[in-house]
């Protein structure tokens, strides 16, 4: 496995960072995951739109998208294999023990791993952490995960993929690492950014691809749903046939499978849509 590291590819075993990055000490970073088919990318401009905006939120200088596409292009090029998890991590670089940061560059890592494709539907749980709708790091994209960890983990425990928050005002959220849609009366429904919600990029193309609505959702809206699905990445889109002990029979739904198949369709029709 080739990476790239601060301006060039290195082998795994020589592809570090200083233990004093930021990053690493403190979570002073922003980060984005992109699905890559074949070697090629998928919704790289967004996802460079976002690494921007959330390098801005923590106040990090912007990064060089030129030199991210040549890094990302080098490390696809570099690792070949038929479906990829490209991940673009960009931090506070070298910096004092401590929240204060240093003069130094940022960091700029690229790595790549093997993946495989989502099962078309899985099990979720909530949990009784809450998102901070207001706090500093509100639909930013930061390194600072340990939170999603402890959530994942306890989702595991139970047997299922994923952990879905509320925010502290007891509205429905987003998971660890997806955004959620729920079917209401017919209709289809994600939270607003708002709510605290990553703005993901899977999230907004399904809502613009398939016309759902954002509303804020009380979390009991998960006990009354006649379908609900996750967005990211890396399960684009994934019906959810099991909410804690509920179990939701026949799932995917139409309004999923559909859902499922226009999202399918269109990355298809289109490797790098860019904003509307």
């Amino acid at each position: 496995m080739r990476i790239w590291v601060n301006g060039g590819l290195r082998d795994a075993g020589e592809a570090v960072v200083s233990v004093f990055d930021h990053g690493l000490t403190v979570g002073d970073g922003v980060f984005e995951t992109v699905k890559a088919t074949g070697g090629s990318p998928f919704a790289l401009t967004r996802h460079l739109d976002r690494l921007t905006r959330s390098a801005r939120g923590l106040g990090l200088p912007d990064p060089d998208r030129d030199e991210v596409r040549h890094a990302c292009r080098a490390v696809l090029e570099a690792n070949p294999m038929p479906l990829g998890r490209l991940r673009i991590t960009y931090t506070g670089g070298l910096s004092p023990l401590g929240s204060d940061r240093g003069g130094k560059s940022p960091s700029l890592v690229v790595a790549l791993a093997a993946t495989t494709r989502r099962p078309d539907g899985t099990a979720v749980i909530t949990v009784p952490w809450t998102r901070n709708e207001r706090g500093a790091l509100a639909g930013l994209k930061t390194t600072s995960y340990a939170e999603n960890v402890v959530a994942l983990t306890r989702a595991r425990e139970r047997g299922a993929s994923e952990a879905l928050f509320a925010n502290t005002l007891g509205r429905l959220c987003e998971g660890t690492g997806s955004n959620v849609f729920v079917v209401v009366d017919g209709q289809l429904f994600t939270p607003p950014v708002t709510s605290g919600c990553l703005a993901g990029i899977t999230r907004a193309l399904t809502a613009e691809w398939t016309g759902a609505q954002e509303a804020d959702l009380p979390m009991d809206v998960l006990e009354r749903a006649e379908e609900i699905f996750l967005t990211s990445t890396t399960r684009d889109v994934q019906a959810v046939h099991r909410v804690d002990d509920r179990e939701l029979p026949g799932a995917p739904g139409p309004l999923t499978a559909k859902a499922m198949r226009i999202f399918e369709e269109h990355a298809a029709a289109d490797p790098d849509p860019l904003p509307v």
